[in-house]
């Protein structure tokens, strides 16, 4: 069964109190997307050891958010976009059993897109991708939640 959990969002903006459903992807098809990252970093000329790249997506938590941005937006687009697969909104929070594709103004804020980007991460890893250069003085363990409320939910889909 794949996992699913509720994102409410609770930062001030346009967004704030909108509910995001996130889907986790299969294993084969979120391997296939850290293996593809992990490419276009490599591409870019970012060294990414042996290790990391057996270690499929979550191979990508060492090496941090920083280093995507030695990729072309030309590799990482599509990956951007496929992150977008899974996520759903809620329309009417009142009504949870109302859940539908996003559509482009779904998401009105730049920061709720971070947001939901890192919690499909998440969702996938059950880690937050590192934010700063590992061992760094000032390096994220994970992704503040104060703007952000969780609910996990299970689901058959």
């Amino acid at each position: 069964m794949r996992k699913t959990i509720n994102v409410t969002i609770q930062a001030e903006g346009r967004d704030i109190g909108k509910v995001f459903v996130l889907t986790e992807k299969s294993a084969i098809e979120a391997d296939k997307w850290g293996i593809r990252a992990m490419l276009a970093l490599s591409k870019s000329g970012v060294p990414i050891p042996a290790e990391f790249m057996e270690m499929g997506l979550i191979g990508l938590l060492p090496l941090g958010i920083h280093r995507h941005a030695s990729a072309s937006f030309a590799d990482l687009e599509p990956l951007l976009d496929e992150m977008l697969t899974c996520i759903q909104i809620m329309p009417t929070p009142e009504r949870p059993d109302v859940i539908r594709a996003l559509m482009p103004d779904d998401i009105e804020e730049v920061k709720t897109l971070t947001t939901l980007r890192m919690e499909v991460f998440r969702l996938h890893t059950g880690f937050s991708p590192p934010v700063k250069a590992p061992g760094s003085p000032t390096a994220s363990a994970g992704v503040s939640h104060s703007n952000t409320r969780i609910s996990r939910r299970r689901s058959a889909r």
